[in-house]
């Protein structure tokens, strides 16, 4: 058998059969290619950009998921998916009771960091990062308070043996004082 390298910079491939018409149907199928999570580049096949270990440490927390609080009430739903070519996780948080918000979250590779920045129909723009700390993502960063004073926040997101995972939200108070902003459950949504 005989291995065919296409060369679409040049007129032919190895064995001579010409480009001619050749180009477009390479383009389509690097195109293809590329949507499965490969790239092609002169005649190899090479992995995505984003197709390493850590970039799938944070996939415990995709899919559709029902958020309550520790009492047990909903508080909101929330999908979480990769987007661009599985080199980032978007998320969409909505509590149906009129507050929403999502999230950007990305491995920076260079710095070996987690990164997430976090929006909302409140204004707030919320900057973390961090990774791994045993089974467990945490998060944290920090922003200012209305009346002046820094707030710092650490977010980690735990899963369980069940498939949910626990979201715990900390935040420092005007005394520096480590607090509870959220706790909640994810618990996968079943579809009827």
């Amino acid at each position: 058998m005989s291995e065919f390298i296409f060369h679409p910079e040049t007129s032919q491939g190895d064995n001579h059969v010409s480009a001619y018409g050749l180009v477009p149907l390479y383009r389509l199928l690097r195109k293809f290619c590329y949507g499965l999570g490969f790239s092609i580049m002169a005649g190899s096949v090479m992995a995505a950009p984003c197709d390493i270990p850590a970039m799938r440490e944070f996939d415990f927390w995709l899919g559709e998921w029902q958020v309550h609080t520790p009492d047990g009430k909903l508080a909101g739903t929330n999908s979480i998916s990769r987007e661009y070519s599985g080199c980032v996780i978007h998320e969409r948080y909505m509590t149906g009771r009129g507050y929403s918000g999502e999230s950007l979250n990305i491995y920076d590779a260079p710095r070996k960091i987690w990164h997430q920045t976090w929006v909302d129909d409140t204004g707030t723009l919320l900057l973390l990062e961090g990774g791994l700390q045993g089974a467990n993502m945490v998060l944290e960063g920090q922003n200012l308070a209305a009346e002046g004073h820094t707030v710092r926040h650490r977010i980690s997101w735990m899963p369980n043996a069940n498939g949910s995972v626990r979201q715990l939200w900390e935040s420092t108070d005007a005394r520096g004082v480590w607090t509870v902003a959220f706790d909640g459950l994810y618990t996968k949504n079943i579809k009827k």
